[in-house]
């Protein structure tokens, strides 16, 4: 079989799928990105750049999808010098949320599609109008939903079948094309994320924190409202207040992977930071930006509690590698986090924004080593039975995309 995985940082999503089948010598598995990426040697990696920016005077509800169109013509035309070249893939595995494979099946019609389903932008009960810190007048979010969801509908209009994550992801798809999304999740090395005692990580390379210490870990990709840093940031002062020994160690970086953009000239982290600093102290808390892997390991090996908090809206891995990790989870009540965490078997749940009760229950934990340990080995428990990576979801993932090449002959 042959198959063409598209993704604008590839692998992305598909880092494990890809060079799986690239290893069986039937298969021929080629990449299509916009980074530069070294695979594999039995796999083929193209790059292709963007052959302009926006205009100047497109409309302001179009920008974002004149760049994904922008990025499908580019892939459009490299797609068709593989054409040229001989190569027609059986299937075609993409994540459509940058547009690229808005036009590939133009040039191989009888390829199958398959997208991964990561969110369907909707009206109610989701991310819009979740937060009445960021709230948006209706008329005006009512339009960018529409806008934003063209490049979804134009997917799901061509697209043979659907792969989703979680349950509550593939439930904001509409109805008619839920029925073909599988829901498997990308899946977590749990052989790599393990518990570990005598795990150490060291701030600034003189800061020595191990499991001896109370560390409460905090971890985005983008410090920003969508995963509750300000929330988070604004119970510290009293956390750290009722347990004088604990330290916060807070990952993540300076820009913005979701919502609004900070006021120009300053970023969320110093936004909210500006407000709570006068009570915080500011020796115990570390700021350590974005981490390697290894080191992100560490830290959720040493870490006491791990507060996980989030808009409804995409789950990120790091909570799933956190209870790998046998962590003590604090999770916001809120669905993507409902659907892994049961509050007081493997973690704690909290109203996303009360405040108060994210203080008691950090608190509670941080005095309670039994019940952390408890939770912790329930929530390893969990991810290991539902979402390791080589005995559950790779599996999964080879039985859904074999299937969908296999509807091409």
């Amino acid at each position: 079989m042959n198959y063409l995985f598209v993704h604008q940082n590839f692998p992305g999503q598909f880092k494990h799928i890809a060079p799986t089948l690239a290893k069986n010598k039937e298969d021929c598995v080629v990449g299509f990105t916009m980074n530069t990426f070294a695979g594999p040697a039995n796999m083929r990696v193209i790059s292709y750049k963007a052959a302009r920016g926006n205009g100047r005077d497109t409309h302001d509800l179009l920008r974002e999808f004149e760049a994904k169109v922008i990025r499908g013509e580019s892939a459009y035309q490299a797609a068709l010098d593989l054409k040229r070249s001989g190569f027609r893939p059986d299937a075609i595995i993409s994540h459509p949320g940058w547009g690229e494979s808005l036009f590939l099946k133009d040039v191989w019609p009888d390829a199958k599609l398959g997208i991964y389903c990561e969110f369907f932008y909707k009206f109610s009960g989701a991310d819009v109008g979740f937060d009445p810190e960021f709230l948006q007048s209706a008329d005006n979010m009512a339009r960018l939903i529409r806008m934003k969801n063209i490049n979804n509908i134009l997917h799901m209009d061509m697209a043979d079948s659907g792969i989703s994550p979680t349950s509550w992801q593939a439930s904001t798809f509409p109805d008619h094309f839920r029925r073909r999304i599988s829901v498997i999740h990308d899946g977590i090395d749990t052989d790599t994320v393990v518990p570990r005692d005598d795990a150490f990580v060291k701030i600034n390379g003189t800061l020595r924190l191990d499991r001896s210490r109370e560390i409460i870990t905090f971890v985005n990709r983008n410090l920003e409202p969508y995963r509750g840093y300000h929330v988070f940031i604004r119970a510290l002062p009293e956390i750290l207040k009722s347990r004088p020994n604990a330290h916060a160690i807070i990952v993540g970086g300076d820009g913005v992977s979701y919502g609004r953009a900070a006021p120009a000239g300053t970023t969320w982290k110093q936004v909210y930071l500006n407000e709570v600093k006068n009570d915080l102290d500011l020796s115990r808390v570390h700021f350590v930006g974005n981490l390697s892997y290894a080191n992100f390991v560490s830290l959720l090996q040493v870490s006491a509690v791990h507060v996980y908090l989030t808009y409804p809206f995409v789950l990120s891995w790091s909570l799933l590698e956190a209870m790998s990790a046998g962590c003590a989870i604090v999770g916001s009540d809120t669905p993507p986090v409902k659907e892994v965490i049961s509050s007081g078997l493997n973690g704690v749940l909290v109203d996303f924004f009360d405040r108060e009760a994210l203080v008691a229950r950090v608190v509670d934990l941080l005095a309670d080593a039994e019940q952390r340990r408890a939770m912790g080995s329930n929530a390893r428990k969990f991810v290991v039975q539902n979402y390791d990576l080589k005995s559950v979801c790779l599996p999964k993932q080879l039985r859904w995309v074999r299937q969908l090449a296999e509807k091409s002959n």
